[in-house]
């Protein structure tokens, strides 16, 4: 028999397809609950059902009201409440953290019990670099605020992951290719289920092979990072000043090429001065 647990908020993580992925310590948490807090209760109930858990379920999604959150950090202190999502991890593109936030600030225990999470799952099976990533969650549905928000990543140096769906993958994938440039990419599917798949190949390529075929299931997007630059050689840093110097000073001038060309800015501007006195 396992031991009580403490009351409190468990952020439990639930398997993202494959049933044998949820570990023996969220399943125990799960049957020892007082409540569940579920996005979709239909969908939950199949996984508690499974288990053999009972503990009265209610939705807790985008639309909780902060009365209806603080009716529930109130019974914390006396009770064991299980946050879990539809699948994988808890909070991760998904409604929770104001939760944990309010339990947390009103001196409650918070505890995670970890498991699936599709962002890592996508990342461990891409071969694209691990070191540094960027989780961004779905891109927006519309052209302009999708442009926009591409615009905002593509400067960071690291892999990008995104969460789509079928009918909108090539687009989204169109898109990254015209913000970022034709990176490396790899389209993660139905991740632990039977028909599990990843595809990998230059953002352009994904795009045309998902265009008139849109997959089923759930989706992630891998986007490895920019290239490093080649160092911008003397010539090109004095034709770059030379054009700018026609129309700005020698600073702004300088500061425009250093940030264009990545080359620090007091070397751009010593530059910048030499060539304005000629």
């Amino acid at each position: 028999m396992t031991d009580p647990l403490p009351p409190g908020l468990y952020v439990v993580a639930t398997p993202i397809g494959n049933l044998g992925d949820l570990s023996p310590r969220a399943a125990d948490t799960l049957r020892q609950a007082d409540r569940i807090l579920a996005e979709d209760t239909r969908v939950t109930g199949k996984l508690l059902a499974h288990i053999g858990a009972e503990a009265p379920m209610r939705r807790y999604d985008d639309h909780t009201t902060e009365p209806e959150r603080q009716a529930i950090v109130d019974r914390l202190g006396n009770e064991v409440v299980a946050l879990v999502s539809d699948a994988g991890t808890p909070l991760i593109s998904d409604p929770g953290y104001k939760l944990v936030r309010a339990a947390r600030e009103a001196g409650h225990e918070v505890r995670t019990v970890p498991g699936p999470c599709a962002v890592i799952a996508g990342l461990t099976v891409s071969g694209l670099p691990t070191n540094r990533f960027l989780f961004a969650g779905f891109l927006p549905p519309k052209a302009k605020a999708r442009a926009d928000a591409i615009a905002e990543f593509a400067t960071i140096r690291a892999t990008l992951v995104f969460f789509e769906s079928g009918p909108r993958l090539a687009e989204s994938l169109a898109a990254l290719a015209s913000g970022l440039g034709d990176r490396d990419a790899a389209i993660a599917r139905e991740i632990t289920k039977l028909h599990e798949e990843c595809v990998s190949g230059k953002l352009g390529q994904l795009a045309s092979r998902y265009r008139d075929a849109p997959p089923k299931g759930e989706i992630v997007i891998v986007v490895g990072p920019p290239a490093d630059k080649a160092e911008a050689s003397s010539d090109e840093i004095d034709a770059a000043l030379e054009e700018a110097l026609a129309s700005l000073s020698p600073s702004r001038a300088a500061a425009e090429v250093a940030e264009r060309l990545g080359v620090p800015r007091k070397r751009a501007y010593a530059r910048a001065l030499e060539l304005s006195r000629k």
